[in-house]
């Protein structure tokens, strides 16, 4: 190491010590709790690939893209054929574990019926060959990528079909893979997928009310919501009863959440911001953990709302083990007198967000006090519950330099921020990097990417090179202390020499 690098670090470790605080800006993984995992993730739609492949059949996601006829969706990063390359260079970086998701319709292509043997092997393949070197797999069954064929049987989420057809799938997944996997999340980020999906049509399955093609904005995201949770809270009881006793492991639900901060201290604006939460939060939380709905959205939404029976409500309550949450960027709120011309569900809640400077859905600025309060949030609401940080990180243009000291300084910030909330008594069980590659991102398709490994999509082999983003997380991971005042020093001295190699 350079003597700089040194100096830099003693400098800030001095400062830190001088003020008598411990700071968030210089710290290792060591200054984490014993178990603290470091991971980074990607999903099945987004990396496998080989759509066409082996039995798979479509999701709604493979509908919604053709639709909008989007190139490369379908080979994807060809994880499908390169997972072995990749385990490598997440062995290389010295990941504690890796979260993905599994392709319901490749492993049972129809979503009910008979299990396809080449996508059993596949996954059994994957689990086996992360846990031979060392990294855990961390499971999602559902990242918003229902079988087609469901869909168009009966309407998928917005049918209570879907309870039982989605239990069983949960079913074949512990138990073919349970005895390796010990952290399951059940659906990725409710809330977002039926803003998206059945609110604003921007995501699959395209439902809304006013751009789309069929649909009702104003009751369909609470009826998918509902049956969501019931779907949930099935799979969660389940996995109790049959499983858990033997396997050991563990079932949450993954939640997107902004950091929310009143746009001005007026009355309105505060009460705004608490109707953001129970929407961004309130809404799937509530339940699993209470039982039913917060009060004050069930005053706002009425007759449209859902109903638990009360055994539904026994059953959902408390249907968690831990809480995944998503989180990139923060957001003013306003209250809002006028209708939303982008949602149903914005213009009901009576809120209107706004983004904090330059920041947006695709460039996101560094405010880890916005994680900080949304951990701060949920520990307060919703009793402390244990909570893996699922997803975070910064999007940049995808051809843009392979030295992305800006994505550094944002993960370097919001890890930060996960040590504050730490120390502040949340219960933190893990943090996981989005995304462990460049993918196929959902909402800004190939212009815009997240990874710590560059994919060259026009490369018929799709090339994965580290991006400066790999070498600091590999070191942070490797047990180096880092701090905001080594960031350049270590791009400076040591990135370019890196770029070029597959490896760490």
């Amino acid at each position: 190491m350079e003597i700089t690098i040194i100096l830099s670090l003693i400098y800030s470790i001095f400062v830190c010590l001088a003020l008598g605080a411990r700071c968030s800006d210089v710290y290792s993984r060591h200054d984490f709790p014993e178990g603290f995992v470091f991971g980074a993730g990607t999903s099945a739609y987004q990396w496998e690939g080989a759509a066409n492949e082996d039995g798979r059949m479509p999701s709604i996601w493979d509908t919604f893209s053709h639709s909008h006829k989007v190139d490369g969706v379908d080979e994807a990063c060809d994880g499908y054929h390169k997972y072995k390359e990749d385990v490598h260079l997440m062995a290389d970086m010295s990941l504690d574990a890796y979260k993905f998701s599994i392709s319901w319709s490749r492993l049972i292509p129809y979503g009910r019926g008979p299990l396809n043997p080449k996508a059993l092997q596949f996954y059994k393949n994957l689990i086996n060959e992360l846990i031979s070197h060392g990294i855990e797999p961390h499971v999602t069954l559902n990242h918003n990528d229902l079988p087609q064929a469901l869909e168009d049987e009966y309407g998928g989420w917005l049918d209570r079909k879907i309870i039982k057809d989605f239990t069983a799938y949960a079913d074949i997944c512990f138990s073919e893979f349970g005895n390796d996997v010990k952290f399951w999340t059940t659906i990725n980020e409710p809330n977002i997928f039926v803003l998206g999906g059945y609110d604003s049509g921007m995501q699959p399955p395209g439902r809304c009310s006013v751009i789309c093609a069929r649909g009702n904005s104003s009751t369909e995201p609470y009826i998918a919501t509902h049956n969501i949770l019931l779907a949930h809270a099935s799979v969660a009881r389940l996995y109790k009863q049959k499983y858990k006793d033997q396997q050991r492991g563990s079932v949450g639900i993954s939640v997107y959440g902004f950091g929310v901060l009143p746009f001005t201290n007026s009355k309105d604006d505060e009460l705004a911001t608490q109707r953001a939460k129970d929407l961004l939060f309130g809404w799937i939380l509530h339940p699993l953990v209470y039982g039913d709905y917060p009060d004050g959205m069930k005053g706002l939404v009425g007759d449209k709302l859902p109903t638990f029976s009360e055994d539904e409500s026994e059953h959902v309550r408390g249907s968690l083990d831990f809480i995944g949450v998503v989180h990139y960027t923060s957001v003013y709120i306003k209250h809002a007198d006028k209708p939303s011309p982008f949602s149903n569900l914005l213009s009901e809640f009576g809120v209107d967000i706004i983004f904090i400077g330059n920041s947006s859905l695709v460039e996101y600025q560094v405010f880890p006090w916005g994680l900080e309060e949304v951990l701060e949030y949920l520990k307060q609401t919703y009793s402390n519950p244990l909570i893996y940080i699922l997803e975070n990180g910064k999007p940049m243009k995808h051809n843009s330099s392979l030295h992305d000291t800006a994505r550094v300084e944002y993960i370097h910030g919001y890890i930060g921020g996960v040590l504050n909330s730490v120390r502040n008594g949340s219960r933190i069980g893990g943090y996981f990097v989005w995304s462990f590659m460049d993918l196929y991102e959902l909402l800004s398709g190939f212009e815009y990417s997240f990874g710590l490994y560059h994919v060259n999509f026009s490369d018929p082999n799709l090339k994965r090179s580290p991006k400066y983003s790999a070498h600091w997380y590999s070191s942070l991971l490797k047990g180096m202390t880092v701090s905001s005042h080594s960031i350049m020093e270590l791009h400076r001295n040591y990135s370019i020499a890196y770029y070029g190699h597959s490896s760490l």
